[in-house]
């Protein structure tokens, strides 16, 4: 016997948005995407900048990660045009709201 269809669980893929809690949670879930933020709250990084203070992560992991970010316009990526040519990642306006959230949920605040 089955369900009426109004009783039925709706089935969602991973990156869906029918929840924005979901939705804001899978922006910056990850190993290294909370920590990439931080990074770049204070000031513009840079790749090999967060390869040094990430020492566990890995080219690729940071890579992935840099690119999720700012495709969730949550990172600004700039090419700065002064020899050598750089790359340096700001927050946008909605990275800085994630890491005001981020900071004000740390033990003692």
């Amino acid at each position: 016997m089955t369900r009426p269809a109004s009783s039925q669980t709706k089935l969602t893929t991973p990156h869906s948005t029918d929840c924005p809690a979901e939705e804001a949670l899978r922006r910056i879930s990850g190993k290294w995407k909370p920590q990439i933020l931080r990074a770049a709250a204070d000031a513009p990084v840079r790749f090999n900048q967060l390869l040094r203070d990430l020492p566990d992560s890995n080219k690729q992991a940071i890579t992935n990660a840099l690119r999720e970010l700012e495709n969730d316009a949550l990172l600004i990526r700039t090419v700065v045009q002064q020899k050598p040519l750089h790359v340096e990642y700001t927050l946008s306006d909605q990275g800085r709201m994630v890491v005001d959230l981020l900071r004000s949920m740390e033990p003692g605040r």
